[in-house]
């Protein structure tokens, strides 16, 4: 076997092993979900669980199966309006706000189109002698889209749940009370230049590209995250009634939407408790806060007399303190469904609960917009949004990376989402 052949060889073995492997993932985030479960939208930031399964799918569909496969026959002429997202290029497609009322196709009917797809993805692998760099490159993206939807899936499940006035479990587990929160210390970085962006081979999104110089003046950062216990002396101190900690649009969200706690937070009988994947629990101050705006976040810091860090303070000190994935990061694979302590010279930077940053979600520079559909994929979202880093504890391990970028508009609080502290030296 030449070189040519058998690199093709892995890289076939690869793409077969990783599609079913992160396929069967997304079915298994909803094997405990009711079909009632499926199909409710109860805010327009929530699609249905059904959604997700439908429009992951449609991925491969449309970029893939359509585009190269000459034998492929579209299961459904109109799951194209279905369960397109965002893509203008593409064509008409359900608004967003009506992905609920999608009682049809069912969700026999969409794990039947699940299970089309997947078999007509296993004979397009099959039938390949060689994947040109386009088709290879599209499949990757497809699964990396498929894992940011896993993650998606999970934030809408407990969503869901969280909001069922019976709080049901997702799923049973025996709660062990976790280690208590070490004291927060602080990591010192230097001033000086420093190079910001994807350096390394193998995957990353269009938005991580434009490897570039920062010189960042000499500051320090928390070395793990912010706990509820911590979240909590913020609250018990008037923090939401005080408008000196609040950004003005912050402030006004803060009274507009009458906040008061991190949500999934419910003060019963003069006790806190917190809706989790295994049901309503007492809070356990020990973990780190979750469910936290960016105002939040920033007004929590400025209550500390502190800051958050720039995206770019995050990922020079991740380089510089772990660089590596620390064997305890708490990610989707350990199923712990929560966030964790930290263990000793353990400092949270993966996993746990993403990192809210104070860097709006703008282009690094030489950012270029791919041609065709996937050009819409990130670049058209980069306005009136925050970068967060880090990943949580829904996040696949095999998914994140230092200079990986998340963003989200700044008021929203239904994803996983946390604090870390900065200061200036």
């Amino acid at each position: 076997m030449d070189t040519q052949t058998a690199s093709t060889h892995s890289t076939l073995s690869y793409f077969k092993e990783k599609y079913q492997r992160v396929r069967n993932q997304t079915q298994h985030l909803c094997a405990p979900l009711e079909k009632e479960d499926m199909v409710v939208q109860p805010i327009v930031d929530v699609s249905p669980p059904k959604w997700h399964l439908g429009h992951t799918t449609w991925f491969f569909e449309k970029m893939i199966l359509e585009e190269y496969f000459e034998s492929y026959h579209v299961f459904h002429a109109e799951y194209n309006y279905v369960f397109n997202s965002y893509y203008e290029s593409i064509g008409k497609r359900v608004l967003r706000t009506d992905r609920g009322n999608l009682t049809r196709p069912t969700t026999e009917e969409v794990y039947k189109y699940r299970a089309y797809v997947d078999e007509q993805m296993a004979h397009f692998l099959d039938s390949q002698t060689e994947l040109s760099e386009q088709v290879s490159e599209l499949i990757e993206l497809g699964l990396q889209h498929e894992q940011q939807h896993q993650e998606l899936l999970m934030y809408d499940i407990k969503y869901i749940l969280g909001n069922n006035p019976l709080f049901p479990a997702y799923t049973k587990k025996e709660i062990i009370p976790s280690l208590k929160s070490r004291s927060l210390n602080f990591l010192p970085v230097s001033e000086g230049n420093y190079t910001i962006g994807h350096q390394k081979e193998g995957f990353c999104f269009d938005n991580e590209l434009g490897v570039h110089q920062v010189y960042l003046h000499d500051f320090e950062i928390g070395d793990r995250l912010i706990t509820n216990g911590e979240y909590l002396e913020f609250i018990e101190a008037g923090g939401y009634q005080n408008f000196k900690y609040w950004y003005m649009e912050a402030w006004a969200w803060v009274q507009e939407n009458k906040e008061f706690a991190p949500m999934h937070w419910h003060q019963i009988d003069g006790q806190w408790h917190q809706y989790t994947f295994f049901g309503l629990q007492k809070l356990n101050p020990h973990e780190p806060v979750t469910h936290i705006s960016q105002y939040e976040a920033a007004a929590f810091a400025q209550w500390k007399g502190m800051r958050l860090a720039t995206e770019f303070e995050w990922e020079v000190a991740c380089h510089q303190y772990e660089s590596t994935i620390h064997k305890q990061a708490n990610f989707v694979e350990g199923a712990a469904l929560s966030t964790q302590t930290a263990e000793q010279n353990h400092f949270q930077f993966y996993g746990d609960a993403w990192e809210w940053t104070n860097s709006a979600y703008l282009p690094y520079p030489y950012f270029k917009t791919e041609t065709g559909p996937v050009g819409e994929y990130n670049g058209k979202f980069m306005i009136n949004q925050m970068v967060l880093r880090g990943g949580s504890f829904a996040t696949p391990q095999d998914h994140i990376r230092p200079s990986y970028r998340n963003f989200f508009h700044p008021n929203l609080k239904w994803h996983f989402t946390g604090i870390r502290l900065a200061k200036h030296v």
